[in-house]
């Protein structure tokens, strides 16, 4: 019996209108969704890939400023062609969509059961007095756990792999027949991740529901889809069975694309980029055994820069409405020394107290016990006036950049704000100079002085957050999940800049993140995080090849190793 074709695009184009003409950012691409399958769409960030899902979905503006020409059909029927009002029935009820970042797709002010009853009741899947069993059904479905109590919570008060759930049950809600999965798993820790994928796995089975699965993390589409699309610059470069895809590709590009993955095996100087392969001039000096003793020798005959004993701290939050407040120990009884030149890895689950101990290392949230000594001081019983001088020694690069830069000023104002702050360089001319050399390092054209953060990509923003950073010249730079959310190509070129930046003026890194084959590449030491406690540390190559802790091997067995 001959696959049924569920879904068909043909020669799509997709036009944005720019600098007074249309800008083409998909080229005449064609391809089929087959009933009951899993299809992967992989390519870097501006390949086409969302905006193509997105186009799918009609949820494209219409008007002059986006032209789509082309044909999407589905069970016959021309989408391009359909009402807003006949799309509204069939969007949802018959092709859903799980959003990339459920945070801002959820809606803050309702609660998450009430999200998933408002679409079962807008399509009339069910009556006012089923819509709470069919919610608690669906919820259950997603495996979030105690859903009867995560109905009444609010999107803030769940975690991001239940908030991801959260809308999942959503976009299964009306049973579809085509979901379409838009980089689902970005931000998530890895476990979360592997749970994730084979929820997504065990529901297409269950429902014999096409998946369109959209990723730039390629051993996560080889691990799901059943046939692939490669995307690159808006056309499809190569499609076909994924198996085959990934062990014999034809193009180029797919070949990079396979190529760009960290090697687990060794350790490169730099990463490779896509364009590096592309071009044939990848860089592949290994940083041998001997030269990485040779460096932590020195490394750690110095005394170390920052000195964390016994550090614990406790939230507490009230049980019921007039109950009792409940202690919950973030960070419990944290110790380790970190060294001047050092890259410190920090890695674990989502809401193991990672980013809670970086809180407390800025001082952004006082540590409840322990202290934490800083070139010889301990920053607990700083007054504010020495705070603020610790504060230019001290930095963050955040996870989010756009989040963290204000929209509201201009590239070259929001690095120069830092400097300002702390009274560096004499006049407006020398902080614009040295703005513009900072330009250069990171590696973005001098023009960004003038722009706005969201003219940028992400890996591009990430630049500039970096900018921003080393602007006021600081000794120890925290890296929260900075490179969590870019694509592979871009993610090695961060990382390099990262490195390079490191060499060239002395910082000390503590970098937290939850991939665990990024943290291997950037650091000397590595640390496991685990319910607030440090439950493996040591050197990172021999804790990522022979883990001794369960908790360790669970997390490097969560990542995805591809075909």
């Amino acid at each position: 019996m001959e696959d049924k074709t569920i879904l068909s695009v043909k020669d799509l184009r997709i036009a944005f209108q720019s600098n007074g003409g249309l800008k083409s950012v998909v080229h005449d691409i064609a391809f089929d969704v087959l009933e009951n399958e899993i299809i992967g769409i992989v390519g870097e960030s501006g390949s086409g890939k969302s905006v193509t899902a997105l186009t799918l979905m009609q949820l494209l503006p219409k008007g002059q400023k986006i032209q789509v020409s082309g044909t999407i059909t589905y069970q016959g029927r021309d989408l391009n062609a359909l009402t807003e009002t006949s799309m509204q029935d069939l969007r949802g009820r018959e092709i859903s969509m799980i959003f990339q970042e459920p945070m801002s797709a959820l809606n803050p002010s309702m609660r998450c059961g009430d999200q998933v009853k408002e679409i079962i009741l807008h399509h009339g899947i069910v009556n006012k007095e089923a819509a709470p069993a069919e919610v608690l059904n669906l919820f259950n479905s997603v495996k979030i756990p105690s859903p009867a109590e995560a109905m009444q919570k609010y999107p803030h008060e769940l975690s991001g792999g239940q908030q991801q759930r959260v809308m999942i049950a959503i976009a299964i809600a009306c049973k579809p027949k085509v979901l379409i999965a838009d980089e689902p798993t970005t931000a998530l820790d890895v476990t979360v991740q592997k749970e994730i994928i084979s929820l997504l796995k065990h529901l297409q089975k269950k429902t014999k529901m096409s998946v369109i699965f959209i990723s730039h993390n390629l051993a996560l589409v080889s691990e799901i889809a059943q046939r692939t699309l490669v995307m690159y610059q808006g056309k499809i470069v190569e499609k076909g069975a994924t198996e085959t895809i990934f062990k014999t590709p034809k193009n180029d590009y797919t070949k990079a694309l396979i190529a760009a993955r960290p090697e687990i095996g060794k350790r490169l100087q730099k990463l490779p980029t896509i364009k590096d392969i592309l071009l044939d001039s990848k860089n592949a000096a290994i940083i041998t055994k001997k030269e990485r003793e040779k460096k932590h020798k020195a490394l750690y005959s110095a005394p170390p820069i920052l000195e964390v004993t016994n550090l614990g701290k406790v939230y507490y939050k009230r049980i019921g409405f007039l109950g009792e407040k409940a202690a919950f120990k973030a960070v419990d009884g944290v110790s380790f020394k970190l060294y001047e030149g050092e890259t410190l890895g920090l890695v674990g689950e989502s809401g193991c107290g990672k980013s809670s101990l970086g809180n407390a290392i800025l001082q952004l949230d006082k540590a409840t016990s322990g202290s934490i000594i800083y070139k010889g001081k301990d920053l607990g019983i700083l007054s504010k006036k020495a705070l603020r001088r610790l504060r230019k020694e001290v930095q963050i690069i955040f996870q989010d950049p756009l989040s963290s830069l204000n929209p509201r000023l201009t590239v070259g104002e929001a690095i120069m704000e830092p400097m300002k702050v702390h009274k560096l360089h004499k006049n407006y001319a020398a902080r614009k100079s040295k703005t513009l050399e900072l330009l250069d390092k990171v590696g973005l054209d001098r023009s960004a002085f003038e722009r706005y953060p969201h003219e940028f990509s992400g890996g591009q923003r990430q630049r500039i957050g970096i900018a921003r950073t080393i602007a006021v010249e600081p000794k120890l730079i925290l890296c929260d999940e900075s490179v969590s959310a870019l694509d592979i190509s871009v993610q090695a070129q961060v990382l390099n800049l990262l490195n390079g930046l490191k060499k060239d003026f002395g910082f000390t890194y503590i970098f937290i993140s939850h991939d665990l084959a990024v943290v291997k590449y950037m650091s000397d030491q590595l640390m496991v995080m685990d319910k607030g406690k440090i439950v493996e540390k040591g050197e990172a190559d021999a804790v990522y090849t022979k883990p001794k802790k369960p908790y360790t091997k669970k997390l490097i067995s969560a990542v995805p190793k591809g075909l």
